[in-house]
Protein backbone atom coordinates (compact mmCIF):
# COMPACT_ATOMS: atom_id res chain seq x y z
CA UNK A 1 0.00 0.00 0.00
CA UNK A 2 3.00 2.10 0.09
CA UNK A 3 3.17 2.76 -3.38
CA UNK A 4 -0.51 2.79 -3.90
CA UNK A 5 -0.70 6.03 -1.91
CA UNK A 6 2.12 7.30 -4.13
CA UNK A 7 0.10 6.68 -7.23
CA UNK A 8 1.86 3.55 -8.18
CA UNK A 9 -0.61 0.10 -8.65
CA UNK A 10 1.73 -2.41 -6.66
CA UNK A 11 1.24 -6.31 -5.65
CA UNK A 12 3.28 -8.26 -3.31
CA UNK A 13 4.48 -9.84 -6.63
CA UNK A 14 5.96 -6.73 -7.57
CA UNK A 15 8.23 -6.18 -4.59
CA UNK A 16 11.35 -7.25 -3.25
CA UNK A 17 13.30 -6.30 -0.12
CA UNK A 18 17.07 -6.39 1.05
CA UNK A 19 19.12 -5.59 4.05
CA UNK A 20 19.88 -2.44 3.26
CA UNK A 21 19.99 -0.87 -0.42
CA UNK A 22 23.62 -1.25 -1.62
CA UNK A 23 22.83 -5.55 -1.34
CA UNK A 24 19.87 -4.59 -3.53
CA UNK A 25 21.18 -2.18 -5.84
CA UNK A 26 23.94 -4.73 -6.72
CA UNK A 27 21.45 -7.35 -7.05
CA UNK A 28 19.75 -4.66 -9.38
CA UNK A 29 22.08 -3.81 -11.82
CA UNK A 30 23.40 -7.24 -11.98
CA UNK A 31 20.18 -8.35 -13.14
CA UNK A 32 20.06 -5.53 -15.62
CA UNK A 33 23.36 -5.62 -17.30
CA UNK A 34 25.12 -3.65 -19.17
CA UNK A 35 26.83 -0.44 -18.76
CA UNK A 36 25.44 2.40 -16.04
CA UNK A 37 24.22 6.37 -16.80
CA UNK A 38 24.62 8.24 -13.49
CA UNK A 39 24.14 12.21 -12.55
CA UNK A 40 26.72 13.73 -11.64
CA UNK A 41 27.05 14.50 -8.38
CA UNK A 42 25.59 11.22 -7.31
CA UNK A 43 25.25 9.22 -4.11
CA UNK A 44 28.43 8.16 -2.80
CA UNK A 45 27.19 4.86 -2.35
CA UNK A 46 25.88 3.89 -6.33
CA UNK A 47 29.33 4.08 -7.90
CA UNK A 48 31.09 1.17 -5.71
CA UNK A 49 28.35 -1.32 -6.69
CA UNK A 50 29.20 -0.95 -10.11
CA UNK A 51 32.45 -1.11 -9.92
CA UNK A 52 32.46 -4.52 -7.71
CA UNK A 53 30.62 -5.84 -10.94
CA UNK A 54 32.87 -4.52 -13.31
CA UNK A 55 30.37 -2.48 -15.03
CA UNK A 56 31.39 0.53 -16.77
CA UNK A 57 29.52 3.86 -15.12
CA UNK A 58 29.35 6.99 -17.20
CA UNK A 59 28.26 10.06 -15.32
CA UNK A 60 26.29 12.56 -17.44
CA UNK A 61 26.01 16.53 -15.98
CA UNK A 62 22.94 17.56 -14.38
CA UNK A 63 21.38 21.40 -15.06
CA UNK A 64 21.74 24.43 -12.81
CA UNK A 65 18.81 23.91 -11.20
CA UNK A 66 18.84 20.89 -9.07
CA UNK A 67 20.98 17.48 -9.24
CA UNK A 68 19.77 14.02 -9.47
CA UNK A 69 18.57 13.89 -12.65
CA UNK A 70 20.59 14.58 -15.72
CA UNK A 71 20.20 17.19 -18.45
CA UNK A 72 17.86 15.29 -21.52
CA UNK A 73 20.69 16.66 -24.16
CA UNK A 74 23.93 16.05 -22.18
CA UNK A 75 22.29 12.01 -21.81
CA UNK A 76 21.46 11.82 -25.11
CA UNK A 77 24.89 12.73 -25.86
CA UNK A 78 26.95 10.87 -23.21
CA UNK A 79 25.04 7.25 -24.80
CA UNK A 80 25.89 7.82 -28.53
CA UNK A 81 29.22 8.72 -27.68
CA UNK A 82 29.29 5.59 -25.26
CA UNK A 83 27.73 3.17 -27.93
CA UNK A 84 30.22 4.54 -30.45
CA UNK A 85 33.30 3.90 -28.45
CA UNK A 86 31.76 0.40 -28.18
CA UNK A 87 29.91 0.66 -25.10
CA UNK A 88 26.96 -0.99 -24.00
CA UNK A 89 24.55 1.89 -21.93
CA UNK A 90 21.26 0.10 -20.90
CA UNK A 91 20.79 1.27 -17.11
CA UNK A 92 20.49 5.08 -15.72
CA UNK A 93 20.22 5.81 -11.95
CA UNK A 94 18.28 8.95 -10.83
CA UNK A 95 16.77 10.28 -7.59
CA UNK A 96 13.99 12.82 -8.18
CA UNK A 97 15.21 14.02 -3.92
CA UNK A 98 18.64 13.70 -4.44
CA UNK A 99 21.30 13.32 -2.32
CA UNK A 100 23.52 15.01 -2.05
CA UNK A 101 22.53 17.79 -3.74
CA UNK A 102 18.96 18.14 -1.29
CA UNK A 103 17.28 19.49 -4.32
CA UNK A 104 13.64 17.69 -6.22
CA UNK A 105 14.26 17.89 -9.73
CA UNK A 106 10.49 19.34 -11.24
CA UNK A 107 8.44 17.15 -12.77
CA UNK A 108 9.06 18.51 -16.50
CA UNK A 109 13.08 18.06 -16.06
CA UNK A 110 12.07 14.42 -14.94
CA UNK A 111 9.76 14.05 -17.88
CA UNK A 112 12.22 15.24 -20.66
CA UNK A 113 14.91 13.03 -19.09
CA UNK A 114 13.09 9.51 -18.81
CA UNK A 115 11.59 10.36 -22.15
CA UNK A 116 15.18 10.71 -23.34
CA UNK A 117 16.42 7.64 -21.57
CA UNK A 118 13.23 5.49 -22.47
CA UNK A 119 13.64 6.14 -26.31
CA UNK A 120 17.74 4.79 -26.30
CA UNK A 121 16.49 1.80 -24.75
CA UNK A 122 17.53 2.43 -21.22
CA UNK A 123 15.82 0.75 -18.31
CA UNK A 124 15.30 3.48 -15.25
CA UNK A 125 16.23 3.15 -11.36
CA UNK A 126 14.54 5.88 -9.50
CA UNK A 127 16.29 6.39 -6.11
CA UNK A 128 13.56 7.49 -3.88
CA UNK A 129 15.02 7.32 -0.57
CA UNK A 130 14.46 10.51 0.50
CA UNK A 131 11.20 11.23 -1.61
CA UNK A 132 9.25 11.19 1.87
CA UNK A 133 11.59 13.28 3.51
CA UNK A 134 10.11 17.06 1.68
CA UNK A 135 11.07 19.77 3.71
CA UNK A 136 7.92 22.29 2.77
CA UNK A 137 5.43 19.74 1.46
CA UNK A 138 3.21 21.99 0.23
CA UNK A 139 5.36 24.02 -1.81
CA UNK A 140 7.33 21.09 -3.72
CA UNK A 141 5.92 18.63 -6.66
CA UNK A 142 7.23 15.55 -6.62
CA UNK A 143 6.42 12.89 -8.94
CA UNK A 144 7.98 9.13 -9.44
CA UNK A 145 9.52 8.60 -13.09
CA UNK A 146 7.40 5.31 -12.45
CA UNK A 147 4.29 7.57 -12.69
CA UNK A 148 5.58 8.79 -16.05
CA UNK A 149 7.36 5.78 -17.62
CA UNK A 150 6.07 2.82 -15.62
CA UNK A 151 7.06 0.13 -17.84
CA UNK A 152 10.61 1.03 -17.71
CA UNK A 153 11.26 2.21 -14.05
CA UNK A 154 12.52 0.24 -11.43
CA UNK A 155 11.93 2.14 -7.82
CA UNK A 156 14.54 1.70 -4.97
CA UNK A 157 14.00 3.04 -1.50
CA UNK A 158 16.31 3.18 1.58
CA UNK A 159 13.51 2.71 4.70
CA UNK A 160 16.39 4.39 6.99
CA UNK A 161 16.15 7.48 4.80
CA UNK A 162 12.98 8.08 6.24
CA UNK A 163 11.16 5.51 8.00
CA UNK A 164 13.27 3.26 9.93
CA UNK A 165 16.52 3.60 12.13
CA UNK A 166 19.68 3.38 10.56
CA UNK A 167 20.72 0.66 12.40
CA UNK A 168 17.58 -1.03 10.78
CA UNK A 169 19.07 -2.22 7.45
CA UNK A 170 16.14 -2.63 5.18
CA UNK A 171 15.29 -1.44 1.64
CA UNK A 172 12.99 -2.20 -1.22
CA UNK A 173 12.61 -2.27 -4.53
CA UNK A 174 9.31 -1.84 -6.86
CA UNK A 175 9.36 -3.42 -10.32
CA UNK A 176 7.52 -2.29 -13.23
CA UNK A 177 4.39 -4.68 -12.71
CA UNK A 178 3.18 -4.08 -16.75
CA UNK A 179 6.77 -4.74 -18.08
CA UNK A 180 6.86 -6.69 -21.17
CA UNK A 181 9.62 -8.88 -19.65
CA UNK A 182 7.13 -10.08 -16.21
CA UNK A 183 5.92 -13.19 -18.82
CA UNK A 184 9.13 -14.61 -19.25
CA UNK A 185 10.62 -16.57 -16.16
CA UNK A 186 13.96 -15.97 -17.43
CA UNK A 187 13.89 -12.93 -18.66
CA UNK A 188 12.14 -11.48 -15.36
CA UNK A 189 14.26 -9.14 -13.92
CA UNK A 190 12.60 -9.44 -10.33
CA UNK A 191 13.09 -12.94 -10.79
CA UNK A 192 16.75 -12.50 -11.33
CA UNK A 193 16.86 -10.03 -8.86
CA UNK A 194 15.90 -12.34 -6.31
CA UNK A 195 18.29 -15.20 -7.63
CA UNK A 196 21.41 -13.02 -6.78
CA UNK A 197 20.00 -12.14 -3.03
CA UNK A 198 19.45 -15.54 -2.15
CA UNK A 199 22.72 -16.36 -3.66
CA UNK A 200 24.19 -13.62 -1.50
CA UNK A 201 22.50 -14.32 1.23
CA UNK A 202 20.99 -10.85 1.89
CA UNK A 203 18.20 -11.62 3.62
CA UNK A 204 16.03 -8.97 5.41
CA UNK A 205 16.86 -9.63 9.76
CA UNK A 206 13.57 -11.05 11.72
CA UNK A 207 13.53 -8.40 14.01
CA UNK A 208 14.09 -5.89 11.68
CA UNK A 209 11.35 -7.19 8.69
CA UNK A 210 8.25 -6.51 11.03
CA UNK A 211 8.92 -3.08 12.08
CA UNK A 212 9.52 -2.38 8.18
CA UNK A 213 6.25 -3.59 7.52
CA UNK A 214 4.89 -1.20 10.50
CA UNK A 215 6.64 1.46 9.04
CA UNK A 216 5.84 0.92 5.74
CA UNK A 217 1.63 0.70 6.67
CA UNK A 218 2.16 4.42 7.78
CA UNK A 219 0.41 4.95 11.04
CA UNK A 220 -0.01 7.74 12.17
CA UNK A 221 2.49 7.84 14.73
CA UNK A 222 5.33 7.20 12.37
CA UNK A 223 4.13 9.82 9.52
CA UNK A 224 4.05 12.28 12.13
CA UNK A 225 7.68 11.74 13.18
CA UNK A 226 8.63 11.67 9.44
CA UNK A 227 6.73 14.91 9.15
CA UNK A 228 8.46 16.64 12.29
CA UNK A 229 11.64 15.53 11.53
CA UNK A 230 11.71 16.18 8.07
CA UNK A 231 10.90 19.73 8.85
CA UNK A 232 13.70 20.13 11.58
CA UNK A 233 16.31 18.86 8.97
CA UNK A 234 14.39 21.56 6.28
CA UNK A 235 14.70 24.55 8.91
CA UNK A 236 18.32 23.39 10.20
CA UNK A 237 19.72 22.72 6.11
CA UNK A 238 18.09 26.59 5.32
CA UNK A 239 20.25 28.03 8.40
CA UNK A 240 23.20 26.62 6.86
CA UNK A 241 22.28 27.41 3.30
CA UNK A 242 22.17 31.08 4.66
CA UNK A 243 25.55 30.70 6.11
CA UNK A 244 27.12 29.54 2.93
CA UNK A 245 25.73 32.54 1.10
CA UNK A 246 26.87 34.70 3.49
CA UNK A 247 30.64 33.59 3.15
CA UNK A 248 30.35 33.89 -0.50
CA UNK A 249 30.14 30.05 -1.56
CA UNK A 250 27.49 28.77 -3.27
CA UNK A 251 24.47 25.94 -2.65
CA UNK A 252 21.13 24.89 -4.16
CA UNK A 253 18.38 25.59 -1.61
CA UNK A 254 17.64 22.77 -0.08
CA UNK A 255 14.59 20.97 -0.09
CA UNK A 256 14.76 17.43 1.31
CA UNK A 257 17.01 14.92 2.94
CA UNK A 258 19.22 15.88 5.33
CA UNK A 259 22.54 17.20 3.28
CA UNK A 260 23.76 20.55 2.23
CA UNK A 261 26.06 20.27 -0.69
CA UNK A 262 27.83 23.58 -1.10
CA UNK A 263 30.58 24.72 -3.90
CA UNK A 264 33.45 26.98 -1.72
CA UNK A 265 35.00 27.68 -5.43
CA UNK A 266 34.44 31.20 -4.48
CA UNK A 267 36.41 31.00 -1.39
CA UNK A 268 39.57 29.48 -3.43
CA UNK A 269 41.63 32.12 -2.50
CA UNK A 270 41.65 31.90 0.93
CA UNK A 271 41.29 27.94 0.65
CA UNK A 272 44.78 28.12 -1.10
CA UNK A 273 46.41 30.31 1.74
CA UNK A 274 45.61 26.80 4.12
CA UNK A 275 47.24 24.44 1.62
CA UNK A 276 43.57 23.70 0.45
CA UNK A 277 43.67 23.03 -3.66
CA UNK A 278 41.25 19.83 -4.08
CA UNK A 279 38.24 18.39 -2.54
CA UNK A 280 39.88 16.01 -0.73
CA UNK A 281 42.26 18.49 0.86
CA UNK A 282 39.26 20.20 1.72
CA UNK A 283 37.43 17.33 3.31
CA UNK A 284 40.21 16.84 5.08
CA UNK A 285 40.47 20.51 6.42
CA UNK A 286 36.58 20.89 6.94
CA UNK A 287 36.54 17.83 9.18
CA UNK A 288 39.30 18.70 11.32
CA UNK A 289 37.66 22.30 11.79
CA UNK A 290 34.19 21.16 12.55
CA UNK A 291 34.90 17.73 13.92
CA UNK A 292 32.88 16.24 11.92
CA UNK A 293 32.66 14.35 8.92
CA UNK A 294 32.54 16.29 5.56
CA UNK A 295 33.00 14.42 2.59
CA UNK A 296 34.26 16.06 -0.64
CA UNK A 297 32.55 15.95 -4.12
CA UNK A 298 35.05 13.52 -5.17
CA UNK A 299 33.33 10.84 -3.44
CA UNK A 300 29.97 12.14 -4.98
CA UNK A 301 31.85 12.00 -8.91
CA UNK A 302 32.48 15.19 -9.35
CA UNK A 303 35.81 16.73 -9.97
CA UNK A 304 38.53 16.46 -7.46
CA UNK A 305 39.92 19.77 -8.59
CA UNK A 306 36.00 21.20 -7.62
CA UNK A 307 35.84 22.69 -3.91
CA UNK A 308 32.04 20.74 -3.17
CA UNK A 309 31.36 19.36 0.24
CA UNK A 310 28.50 17.67 1.50
CA UNK A 311 27.29 18.96 5.03
CA UNK A 312 25.07 16.71 7.24
CA UNK A 313 22.35 18.41 8.80
CA UNK A 314 22.09 15.99 11.89
CA UNK A 315 25.11 17.03 12.78
CA UNK A 316 24.09 20.40 13.71
CA UNK A 317 21.22 18.75 16.29
CA UNK A 318 23.64 17.65 19.08
CA UNK A 319 25.75 14.90 20.55
CA UNK A 320 23.66 13.03 23.00
CA UNK A 321 20.06 11.61 22.58
CA UNK A 322 18.52 14.64 24.58
CA UNK A 323 19.71 17.53 22.87
CA UNK A 324 18.37 15.77 19.75
CA UNK A 325 15.31 14.97 21.21
CA UNK A 326 15.06 18.96 22.33
CA UNK A 327 15.74 20.08 18.84
CA UNK A 328 12.96 17.81 17.17
CA UNK A 329 10.15 19.12 20.00
CA UNK A 330 11.23 22.64 18.95
CA UNK A 331 9.36 25.12 16.85
CA UNK A 332 12.57 26.97 16.13
CA UNK A 333 15.27 24.51 16.74
CA UNK A 334 18.29 26.53 14.83
CA UNK A 335 16.99 29.13 18.46
CA UNK A 336 18.26 26.01 20.89
CA UNK A 337 21.47 26.82 22.64
CA UNK A 338 22.97 23.85 21.56
CA UNK A 339 21.85 23.76 17.89
CA UNK A 340 22.65 27.59 17.67
CA UNK A 341 26.19 27.38 18.74
CA UNK A 342 26.60 24.47 16.46
CA UNK A 343 25.68 26.73 13.69
CA UNK A 344 27.75 29.38 15.19
CA UNK A 345 30.42 27.38 14.70
CA UNK A 346 29.87 26.73 10.90
CA UNK A 347 29.30 30.29 10.00
CA UNK A 348 32.60 30.87 11.53
CA UNK A 349 34.81 28.61 9.73
CA UNK A 350 33.61 29.70 6.17
CA UNK A 351 33.96 33.16 6.95
CA UNK A 352 37.64 32.01 7.88
CA UNK A 353 37.64 30.78 4.22
CA UNK A 354 36.50 34.13 3.11
CA UNK A 355 39.27 36.06 4.29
Amino acid sequence: RYWWRRGLRTHAEDVVAAPGAPPLLLALIAAHGGDLLLPRPCPAWWTPQARLLGRPAYHVPTPAECGGVPDPYALLETVRRVRAEGGDPRLLLLSVADDPTATVAPPELVREACEAAVAEGLHIISDETWRDTVHRPEDTVLLSPAEMCPEDVTVLSDLSGALTPAGWPCAVARFPPTAPTRTDRYADRRARTLDILTALGALVAGPVAPAAAHALDEPEDVVVRIRTTAALHGRIAAAAHRAVRAAGAFARPPQAGRHLYADLGPLRAGLAARGVTDSLELENHLTERLGTPVPGGHRFGDELGALRVRFDTAAFLGDTEEERTEALASARPEESPHVARALSTFGEALDELAR
